[in-house]
């Protein structure tokens, strides 16, 4: 039996099939379009996407950089957007088709959307397979969020308007969405089949698809998580020069840029990466970055960009500074907030710094890490991604000496030879919370606090660079805000099982004692119990449990952190306390 499911969709049991009985030729998709889902708004009636009239707008997907052929990167994925005129087909409507792959991968990544003949619905749900050149097949299940109706937390990109046949454009967001399938990593995949039409009101989509290549020969490093979209500077021909702190080294490297929740295309126009000698100067000369072997890039709304690799030694455990020219004004951008470190950025309109060794041009600092979210190293065992919320942050850790503990254990990972010295990889947002979102997924936002753990698991987690273990460490915000002890094991639960079905590693971590702070009543820490004696006997769930309610806690009153340990709010340990808990972990627990 294998169990092989899309994000966020049920799990659907299947038998594995050595023989392949269906003997159609598979096709490339865009010979199977039969839909039209863009339309020109001077010319809405030339598509009708949802079988109603109604329909994307082209003048709005080109406003977002979507332009007609654009290669996007859609969590870590390559997706080509069709490359045809308004009112001609641009998707299928699936219905058993079978669409030609090739290559292997961890994932088949689908650029989709569920429509429904009416009223705006709920998501579209189907299985299919995937065949394989060996003969074998598997299965798997595949949910399309409706375009109108579904989430903005989880969208490849929303539009600001639907048009419709008559009566103008409703001021409504259109959404489409970027789900994968699962594979098996080590068989060279033929093609899909995609779902059977369902026979009810609802269509599944399908715009593009592609194979999600296994990247074993690179090693993340250092990695962040989008957690808001805000406002900023305004930046204009400046240059950001941002300080991260590495975990694994190695002989090249690249670096991973994002335009998360994004409405409109951004422009890098140039990058470099150097090691940090102090504050913004560096050890020598920065070496420039390339895109596709240009200069710059500009990523469209919603979408990532992978430098090319380059020859530059990346020490381990050491500062780098990367930095980005920002040719055209920039108001808003994708941020991490909570970064516990100073970066820099240069004065309004000094140009192009990438290449400056000397920091004087870096007048301003910065407390967040716009557009930048990874940095890989060529080589390497994989990494171990560290997934929570303030605490695995480093929030009230000491500002600029990497006390995280992520960054403990990493330290632990690279002294000794009894486990693969993993990266170790921080996805940690302060203020996330595992079932609900503080940020809502769109728009410029105060709120930094992230999309729901379940919602950024595929972004966060499962497209990560050679990850093979994930630490799920989160849910104290949610029994804090109002979430039942019910709802937070059923999202661990489904973290969980979307990670085993990507083949990672799941160790489960305990919720850290409160008491002392604010909002940390005796009815918040009994629901933090609650959700704790799951961890701690969640046999079939996770594979591993770290407890560091036990390492923290004050054994005269569990309720509250050990005084030694606390940072002085109650809530979150010290570098004390973080060092504990990352010393705490038995490092053949996070070996798969």
């Amino acid at each position: 039996m294998i169990l092989l499911t899309a994000a966020g969709t049920p799990a659907v049991a299947v038998a594995e099939s050595r023989t392949a009985t269906d003997t159609t030729e598979p096709l490339p998709l865009e010979r199977l379009f039969d839909n039209r889902a863009v339309s020109d708004d001077a010319r809405p009636g030339e598509a009708d996407f949802d079988g109603a009239g109604n329909s994307l707008s082209a003048q709005d997907l080109r406003a977002a950089g979507w332009n007609p052929g654009r290669l996007l990167g859609l969590d870590s994925a390559s997706l080509r957007w069709p490359h045809t005129r308004p009112g001609r087909p641009d998707n299928v409507t699936a219905d058993g088709q079978q669409v030609r792959l090739s290559g292997t991968g961890n994932a088949i990544s689908l650029l989709v959307a569920g429509t429904s003949r009416g009223a705006p619905g709920t998501d579209v749900t189907g299985t299919g397979t995937v065949r394989y050149w060996d003969g074998s097949t598997s299965a798997y299940s595949l949910s399309a969020p409706d375009w109108r109706g579904g989430p903005l937390a989880t969208k490849a990109v929303a539009l600001p308007k639907v048009n419709t046949r008559s009566g103008g454009p409703l001021t409504e967001k259109a959404k489409l969405y970027a789900v994968t399938v699962p594979v098996h990593e080590d068989r060279r995949i033929r093609s899909i089949t995609l779902p059977r039409d369902p026979g009810s009101t609802s269509d599944l989509h399908v715009f593009a698809a592609s194979v999600r290549r296994e990247e074993s020969s690179w090693t993340g490093s250092w990695t962040t998580s989008t957690a808001g979209y805000t406002t900023v500077g305004p930046w204009e021909n400046q240059t950001l020069r941002l300080v991260v702190h590495t975990s694994a080294g190695g002989s090249r490297t690249r670096i991973k840029l994002a335009n998360t929740f994004a409405s409109g295309p951004v422009e890098i126009g140039h990058a470099s990466v150097v090691v940090q000698r102090e504050g913004a100067t560096g050890r020598g000369r920065p070496v420039r970055l390339q895109f596709g072997g240009r200069d710059g890039v500009v990523m469209p709304a919603g979408t990532s960009a992978v430098s090319d690799p380059v020859g530059f030694q990346v020490p381990s455990g050491t500062n780098l500074l990367v930095s980005l020219h920002l040719p055209d004004p920039v108001a808003a951008a994708p941020v991490h907030s909570a970064t516990s470190q100073r970066s820099y950025v240069s004065g309004k309109g000094s140009g192009d710094r990438t290449g400056d060794t000397e920091g004087s041009a870096f007048t301003g600092s910065l407390e967040v890490w716009p557009f930048l979210t990874a940095v890989d190293v060529r080589g390497g065992p994989g990494s171990v991604v560290a997934f929570g919320d303030s605490i695995t942050d480093g929030v009230r850790s000491t500002p600029g000496a990497n006390r995280r503990w992520p960054d403990v254990l990493s330290r632990r990972l690279r002294a000794q030879q009894e486990v693969p010295r993993y990266g170790v990889l921080n996805q940690g947002i302060s203020a996330n919370r595992v079932v609900s979102d503080r940020y809502p997924g769109d728009g410029i936002s105060d709120d930094t606090g992230g999309v729901s753990a379940v919602h950024r698991l595929e972004r966060d987690v499962l497209a990560q660079t050679n990850a093979h273990t994930v630490v799920v460490f989160e849910g104290i915000n949610d029994v804090r805000w109002g979430a039942t002890p019910e709802e937070v094991i059923a999202g661990l639960k489904e973290i969980a099982r979307r990670a085993h079905e990507r083949g990672l590693r799941v160790v489960g971590a305990t919720l850290t004692p409160c008491e002392g702070y604010k909002d940390c009543f005796p009815e918040v820490d009994a629901k933090r119990s609650a959700v704790n004696a799951f961890v701690r006997d969640s046999k079939g769930t996770f594979d591993a449990v770290l407890d560091f309610d036990a390492v923290v806690r004050d054994p005269a009153r569990p309720q509250r952190m050990l005084p030694a340990y606390d940072s002085g709010d109650h809530l979150h340990p010290g570098d004390a306390g973080l060092k504990a808990m990352a010393d705490s972990v038995e490092l053949k627990k996070l070996v798969p």
